[in-house]
């Protein structure tokens, strides 16, 4: 294919389709931003979903055949040792993880946060995932909470709600980490999500409010439903991610 220099108009147009003399319209300067089309794959992601789920299920049946109150035993050493060395400068923290995850805040405010900051910046398929992805995994953790009924640590500083398994305030966590770092696709997305789950469930158990096995459900709750829900919206987030994100006033104001 011949390229077109400077001064060359009357030079005939070659291109991979045929010969000399084809003419045809050039594309508009805005379709160079459109993203070539892929085709995502979600085999793999869904299996690791369904197999968190599949996890959470045998945790759940085995809690129930031990008998829901009866914790495993190095889940009642780790809550001694929580208990007992209890500090100031851990606490307050815990507490801060134990309003920014549940409650209001983590019903209404934090989504609603996300959600209008996606759309604000022009990704709507992403808000959409999003919504969907944390209604699902609330949902899923308040029927195995009832299902199970496994009652709550003793040694508990806070006042939660029914059910000890799986840990809503992890679930909650690991949605949100799971479903932003499929959105972004950033590595300090993906790390800063990390850190956050961890920190909430540890926060859970040095709380009183949840065992050990409690968090880990929850973890497992919030990462399968958000890689089985991402499936169905993953060509789309893609071709989304790939094109120009400027805020809605910056379109508004070169409409004016």
């Amino acid at each position: 294919m011949e390229e077109r220099q400077p001064g060359d108009d009357q030079r005939p147009h070659v291109d991979r389709r045929g010969g000399a003399g084809d003419h045809e319209p050039s594309a508009p300067a805005s379709a160079s931003t459109a993203p070539t089309a892929v085709r995502v794959a979600r085999f793999w992601p869904v299996v690791s979903g369904g197999a968190a789920l599949a996890l959470v299920t045998v945790l759940a049946l085995v809690l129930v055949y031990r008998g829901q109150d009866k914790p495993f035993g190095f889940e009642v050493e780790y809550m001694a040792g929580l208990a007992a060395n209890r500090a100031e400068w851990l606490t307050t923290p815990a507490l801060v993880f134990n309003a920014i995850g549940g409650g209001l805040l983590s019903t209404f405010a934090v989504p609603v946060a996300i959600i209008g900051g996606l759309l604000l910046f022009r990704r709507p398929w992403a808000a959409g995932y999003y919504l969907l992805a944390t209604v699902a995994s609330a949902a899923l953790t308040r029927v195995i909470k009832v299902v199970v009924a496994r009652p709550r640590p003793e040694e508990i500083l806070v006042q939660p709600d029914f059910g000890s398994f799986p840990s809503g305030h992890s679930a909650n966590a690991a949605v949100t980490a799971a479903a932003l770092g499929l959105i972004f696709m950033r590595t300090w997305v993906w790390v800063t999500g990390a850190v956050y789950t961890v920190l909430m469930m540890f926060s859970r158990t040095y709380l009183g409010a949840h065992w050990i096995s409690d968090t880990i459900g929850g973890l497992l709750v919030g990462a399968g439903i958000a890689v089985i829900v991402w499936a169905p919206f993953a060509n789309r987030l893609y071709r989304e991610h790939r094109m120009p994100h400027p805020p809605v006033w910056v379109h508004l104001r070169h409409r004016a």
